[in-house]
């Protein structure tokens, strides 16, 4: 039913007006009225912009999910946590979130049509899992995925609130420091309380390298990271663990943020280039150990957030895998807890 003083136009009014349990998108809504699936009095209307007075009664007719031409597949996934709105995946290293024209399958998505069976009741009318986060491909840690229309509305307004707790782990060229005069005349940091650098850019696809992101602060998407050194290995500095929260979430931010910085991370070959750890200040041997690790060197190590329908406070931890702890074994450092020192 509309409500009072409604929009001037029913796309809006019903996006207004709609019980909350519904959880329908607004490019949900839209595509339903095109379809002719919205009516009143019997009679469909398909024009987004029709008038609407209070007191109307709309009905929608919700047909059910349509199949999706991802196919699924049996690969090995490490559940965290699962129930019939949301699933938390410890996604491993090397694997894809979402299909692209460049991976069309072995995806976490591939496997999570698997591992649900048909045990989904869809997103946006498909029967897919809702993603409403990433972690690249050679980034290992926490995921969560939607299993149903309320829960990716109530998880994607956590994330879009900046709410959701985001913690990872780098290994990083360098170590951040307040009292390098290089690092202070950086545009886009500032250092708060605790030893926690702030960075504050702007970020948007790199003019040149489609593949890359890049800092911009006149135009782009807002990005906040925050940066703390845990650990710092050689004399002087030459590699440091850090533990890097997100306010934020966008496409390589952190990469990108720490090569902005001048401490980008070991082993990322797109925002590091060829920079090479200093066999003066780790001995050779630890050099070379460094200089092959395969992938970035970054672990998503906590995830929070509240349940988007009972609204419990769920919080997980991943231990860094098996590569990251042999690397930080290397430079004679035990892995930290997930929850750090």
């Amino acid at each position: 039913m509309i409500g009072a003083e409604p929009p001037d136009r029913l796309d809006k009014a019903l996006a207004r007006d709609l019980p909350e349990e519904a959880a329908l998108s607004r490019s949900r809504l839209a595509r339903l009225l095109a379809e002719g699936a919205v009516s009143r009095d019997g009679v469909a209307i398909a024009d987004a912009r029709a008038r609407v007075a209070e007191g109307e009664v709309y009905e929608i007719a919700l047909g059910p999910a349509e199949e999706v031409e991802t196919r699924p597949e049996a690969l090995p996934l490490a559940v965290r946590y699962e129930d019939d709105d949301l699933i938390v995946i410890d996604k491993a290293a090397g694997m894809v979130v979402h299909p692209a024209p460049g991976s069309p399958s072995g995806t976490l998505v591939n496997a999570l049509l698997h591992h649900f069976g048909g045990r989904l009741s869809g997103v946006g009318g498909e029967l897919r899992p809702g993603i409403v986060h990433r972690i690249d491909k050679d980034t290992s840690g926490l995921v969560v995925v939607a299993k149903s229309d309320r829960a990716h509305h109530g998880l994607a307004a956590q994330f879009e609130k900046h709410s959701v707790e985001r913690r990872y782990l780098a290994l990083v060229h360098g170590a951040p420091d307040a009292a390098d005069p290089r690092l202070q005349g950086v545009k886009g940091t500032n250092w708060e309380p605790g030893g926690v650098l702030k960075i504050t850019t702007r970020l948007a696809r790199h003019k040149t390298d489609r593949q890359r992101q890049a800092v911009l602060f006149d135009s782009g998407r807002h990005a906040v990271t925050r940066v703390r050194v845990l650990e710092r290995f050689g004399v002087p500095p030459a590699l440091a663990l850090a533990e890097c929260r997100l306010e934020t979430g966008r496409t390589h931010q952190i990469r990108v943020h720490m090569a902005h910085i001048g401490h980008a991370l070991v082993g990322d070959r797109t925002y590091g280039g060829r920079r090479r750890a200093p066999a003066r200040a780790l001995g050779p041997a630890v050099a070379a150990v460094v200089d092959a690790f395969p992938r970035q060197a970054l672990h998503a190590a906590t995830l929070g957030f509240d349940h988007p329908v009972t609204g419990v406070h769920l919080a997980f931890e991943s231990p860094l895998p098996e590569d990251l702890r042999d690397l930080l074994a290397a430079l004679g450092c035990p892995a930290p807890s997930a929850t750090g020192p």
